[in-house]
């Protein structure tokens, strides 16, 4: 919730000090000795883990003890400040604080009693004028003589768990000026609105996140002049109330949050007295009215994640006050450069934030951008802003945050860019095309906290400049075109990164540690060596596609590292085993270790990890899979492919791993049937057993995997944010129309099963028709027979199809006509018969598809009958159909026998021709060896 910047009302808040001050001043005022019991009655029931009460013993003077506050000329009781004393374990409020009469200020605040209502007699302390009972996990009803403290000021019982049917106790407080019942349960209190905005003096109303909502019938409200605060963040109206229209002497309101929909009302325009305001993440899809830009007193504006459209009208420039302006997260189009001269008109001196990031802002920045010298947040992120950073921009003296992150900025940035940004703590300007190449000595005025320049060109050297950054904890420099050795001074930083990414560009050399806290991204360089020491407070290690190589076994086994929540070494030179040491790794979510040279079986621990993705894909793996596996009931993906495991497919897949979305054994030794427990993955896509020595039939049961059989896909990605910064997503290899791709953030849109290649015998089942949502299907190089089922043309998203070499028969079905979005197809070498069915996809495919079959009709040369039978069958089959004589093959025989007997025949049996042939034989002979003895001279 936004904190809103009244100038007055927390005045109140300075009692406590104002008090303290009297309290010390008349120091040498001794307590009543009666209340100084009541006292220490009520200490002996409160925690007090710090000993904050230390002061608090027999017979001493209670207007000294800390926390206590004496009138300054009576010596009562008149103030207590406990908050915070213990917020784990459970105090009790003693009645003994009934014998303090004189009380007027209690604030028992963020402390633990224990899920108890609040103690009746409270509204039996009848002298307070101020009550704190805020995050105190009290609970159930308000007691209704709370309403009896008639003299209270202020009512702070916000952050418990309270639910009131009624708020009717409230009228009794007709002094109060500050009501606060955050978190409050008030969905059956339906007489908020009425009670609450008659107290007479009433300043601010706080009822964020109390679950209240529209009502049924529009509500009558008598205007007040008193209400000047008015905080409903986190409800759910469907539209701003109308009754705020009638609080003419709101300076704030707060309905972030709140589920609003529909155009923003222009009634805003007329409370003439309005500071802040807030409708942030609501659903308002109007342009900005002008009603808005009319408010001259206006100084904190927040229009942030609506749907708002169209472009500013240079009224904004009537915003005379306001300090901050937050537009962030809309459809606001429009040139940048137009709303900043708008801007100019108002507020150059005024304006301290400005936030317009995630919208479809055009245009180019210009040096106007300099002259608001107050600006300290400035963030255009997110939006379609072209050319060169303005040179301007490095007078912003006061600017501490900048992001210009993804847009189409380009050119080359300077020193002088950064010559006055001596505040400068956060830097963000990753995804454009800009060029920082600045003198080797340069040393950079600022020191940055937070740096991202991801997609720039800083390389090809490692920047030096970095070197002076001494509070630099996240540093996001991927694909920044370096090509240098890692420098030890970097590793060597007194500063302790949170996050740092460093992917995507050509490093090398070795690294030994890594200072790193949060989450390390190394990926895509090309570091050598083992791998790398970490702290323990690691939770994201991303070292893929370098060359570390070396064992597992320090990393894995290092008991300190208990947080680790992803570890990425795929596609590296690791060699060994996985060392059998996963007890500790109690919270790991993404394991990738594929394209290794891994050996061994799979540890047993391993299987006491409760991840979302096991990736070890092309290693050299081998044996049964771990039956501790089964207890991986979260995995959602499971790729196994590529090694050498072994034995059957385990039932308990698909009993205990109903998570399942994508599960590849491909590329193995495993043997036996499918088990029908597969069926019950009810999230499965993708299912890949192709390449292995399963036999048995297709299981009929495979109708059940409902995620293949709707057409819907209701998200696009599997991905999980982790910590602050990093954002995951699945990523899978999968054999798709005759080829390997990666699929990641389109991975939840693609649904595919693979039984290539394996000894699978049967029918290929009719009701496999019923997975409608599948994109890909292979069966081919099997044993299948029978009939190709008519069911399979109803899988009309079917863009891969392949049920070639196998034994299948029978025609092609007509029903594949209505496949038309195939776009790889194979049904070669069966016995399949008749006319390939008429469709715009089947006739585009090339012969390839059908060779090996006895099929006729387009895209082959072969013509069929009327009866959909080949014309060369029909022609030779019609009148002498037993004898089927190929004359070609009759002519080449009688060929050859006339030829050779024709020679052979008259040497065989006519004596002086077979005389004269051998004469010439061995006439030539002899010539033949003359010539080749006088060749050898």
């Amino acid at each position: 919730m936004t904190t809103l910047p009244i100038s007055f009302f927390p005045s109140l808040l300075l009692i406590p000090a104002i008090c303290f001050t009297i309290c010390h001043a008349n120091s040498n005022l001794l307590c009543i000795p009666s209340e100084r019991e009541a006292l220490l009655k009520f200490k002996n029931h409160l925690i007090d883990p710090s000993n904050s009460l230390s002061s608090w013993v027999e017979g001493g003077d209670c207007c000294k003890w800390i926390g206590v506050v004496c009138h300054n000329s009576t010596g009562h009781v008149h103030q207590l400040h406990l908050a915070a004393l213990s917020s784990y374990d459970q105090s009790v409020i003693n009645p003994s604080l009934l014998e303090l009469k004189h009380l007027s200020f209690l604030d028992l605040s963020n402390n633990n009693f224990g899920s108890i209502p609040i103690p009746k007699f409270l509204g039996m302390l009848e002298s307070l004028t101020y009550l704190n009972l805020s995050n105190a996990q009290f609970q159930g009803a308000i007691p209704h003589n709370l309403g009896n403290l008639s003299k209270l000021h202020y009512l702070d019982l916000g952050g418990n768990y309270l639910k009131p049917k009624s708020l009717q106790w409230v009228s009794g407080l007709s002094s109060l000026e500050y009501l606060d019942l955050s978190s409050a349960d008030l969905h059956k209190a339906n007489d908020w609105v009425q009670v609450t905005l008659k107290l007479p003096s009433l300043l601010e109303l706080h009822l964020s996140a109390c679950g209240l909502e529209d009502y049924p019938s529009p509500i009558s409200v008598n205007s007040t002049k008193s209400l000047v605060v008015l905080d409903l963040f986190s409800n759910h109206f469907s539209s701003v109330p109308k009754w705020i229209s009638s609080l003419h002497g709101l300076v704030s309101i707060d309905l972030s949050f709140c589920f609003l929909e529909g155009p923003i009302p222009d009634y805003f325009g007329n409370t003439s007295f309005l500071e802040v305001l807030d409708l942030s993440w609501n659903h308002l899809n109007s342009s900005i009215l002008n009603s808005l830009y009319s408010l001259n007193r206006l100084q904190f504006l927040s229009l942030s994640s609506n749907q708002l459209q169209g472009t500013i009208s240079s009224a904004i420039g009537n915003l005379s006050s306001v300090t901050h302006l937050d537009l962030s997260n809309n459809k606001i189009e429009g040139g940048i450069s137009e709303i900043l001269q708008s801007l100019s008109r108002c507020c150059l001196d005024s304006l301290e934030s400005l936030d317009m990031t995630n919208n479809q802002l055009s245009g180019h920045l210009t040096d106007q951008l300099g002259q608001f010298k107050n600006l300290s947040y400035l963030s255009l992120a997110q939006n379609k802003i072209s050319g060169p950073i303005p040179s301007s921009i490095g007078e912003l003296s006061s600017l501490e945050t900048l992001d210009f992150g993804h847009n189409l900025l380009e050119g080359v940035v300077f020193e002088a860019h950064f010559f006055n940004l001596t505040r400068l703590t956060t830097l963000k300007a990753s995804d454009n095309r800009l060029r920082f190449e600045p003198n080797s000595n340069w040393i950079p005025p600022f020191q940055c906290e937070r740096i991202e320049l991801g997609h720039w060109h800083l390389g090809p050297k490692f920047p030096q400049w970095l070197k002076f950054q001494k509070k630099l904890s996240y540093l996001d420099i991927f694909h920044v075109g370096i090509s240098d050795v890692m420098p030890t001074w970097f590793l060597n930083l007194p500063t302790q990164f949170e996050y740092l990414n460093l992917s995507s560009n050509q490093l090398t050399g070795e690294i030994s540690y890594l200072n790193v806290r949060d989450s390390v991204d190394l990926s895509s360089n090309r570091f050598t060596g083992p791998l790398p020491r970490v702290i323990s407070t690691l939770c994201i290690l991303h070292l893929s596609n370098n060359s570390f190589s070396g064992s597992l076994s320090e990393l894995i086994c290092n008991p300190s590292l208990t947080g680790m929540v992803a570890l990425y070494l795929d596609t590296n030179l690791l060699i060994g085993e996985i060392p059998d040491c996963w007890n500790h790794w109690e919270i790991l979510a993404y394991l990738n270790l594929a394209n290794n040279n891994l050996t061994g079986k799979i540890p047993p621990t391993l299987g006491y990890t409760y991840p979302f993705l096991i990736n070890l894909r092309n290693n050299s793996m081998f044996g049964e899979l771990p039956y501790t596996l089964r207890n991986s009931w979260s995995l959602v993906m499971l790729d196994l492919s590529e090694n050498h495991f072994s034995g059957s497919v385990p039932a308990w897949i698909g009993d205990k791993l109903s998570n399942l979305v994508v599960l590849s054994l491909r590329s193995n030794n495993f043997d036996g049937h499918i088990p029908h427990k597969i069926c019950d993955l009810q999230f499965l896509q993708n299912l890949d057993l192709a390449n292995n020595n399963i036999s048995g039939v297709i299981p009929k049961c495979f109708n059940n995997l409902s995620a293949m059989a709707t057409k819907i896909k209701t998200n696009n990605e599997f991905s999980l944010s982790l910590s602050n910064f990093y954002k995951f997503y699945l990523k899978a290899l999968l054999v798709l129309k005759g080829r390997e791709d990666e699929y990641g953030s389109t991975l939840g849109l693609v649904t595919s099963m693979d039984l290539s290649a394996n000894s699978l015998t049967g029918e290929i089942p009719k009701k496999i028709g019923s997975l409608v949502g599948l994109l890909s299907l292979n069966f081919s190089g099997n044993l299948l027979t029978g009939n190709i089922p008519n069911s399979i043309g109803n899988m009309e998203l079917m863009e891969s199809l392949d049920l070639s070499m196998n034994r299948l028969n029978g025609e092609i079905p007509p029903s594949f006509s209505n496949l038309n979005f195939l776009n790889h197809f194979n049904v070669s070498y069966n016995n399949l018969t008749g006319q390939i069915p008429t469709s715009t996809q089947l006739q585009s495919f090339e012969n390839l598809s059908y060779v090996g079959n006895h099929l006729c009709g387009p895209p082959l040369s072969k013509n069929c009958t009327s009866k959909g039978i080949p014309t060369d069958v029909a022609n030779n089959g019609s009148s002498n159909e037993g004898s089927k004589v190929n004359w070609l093959y009759v002519s080449i025989v009688l060929g050859f026998v006339m030829g050779f007997w024709g020679v052979v025949a008259p040497l065989f049996f006519i004596r002086s021709w077979r005389i004269a042939y051998y004469r010439k034989l061995d006439h030539i002979c002899g010539k033949l060896h003359v010539f080749w003895a006088t060749m050898g001279m």
